[in-house]
């Protein structure tokens, strides 16, 4: 299994980027599919989830600024993530999880992808 995952990069506060996680060696429209990030000297923390359903899950730092989405077709999650806050820099990681998990504990994922790098400047 392969996960990879894209889209990171400087940004100005308030200004928006789109992650992409592809997928690969697995059934992708069976499992369910997070993002998390984790910030220097902080705990990894859950930014937002969608189920194998379509339903999708969001942490409470980032509701309403960011739209979880998934491409069965291309087995590819995306995070458009907008009015960026410096307090959003993080490593963001993608993960897949099998469909019966609760999307939003880190440790119920069984695959990772290697993290994509975000910076907001103030």
């Amino acid at each position: 299994v392969q996960l990879q995952a894209s889209g990171g990069g400087l940004v100005q506060a308030g200004g928006s980027l789109r992650l992409s996680c592809a997928a690969s060696g697995l059934t992708f429209s069976s499992y369910n599919m997070g993002w998390f990030r984790q910030a220097p000297g902080k705990e990894r923390e859950f930014v937002a989830g969608i189920r194998w359903s379509g339903t999708s899950i969001y942490g409470d730092s980032v509701k309403d600024r960011l739209t979880i989405s998934r491409d069965n077709a291309k087995n590819t999650v995306y995070l458009q993530m907008n009015s960026l806050k410096p307090e959003d820099t993080a490593v963001y990681y993608c993960a897949a999880e099998r469909s019966w998990g609760s999307v939003r504990s880190a440790y119920e994922y069984d695959h990772w992808g290697q993290g994509t790098q975000v910076t907001v400047s103030s």
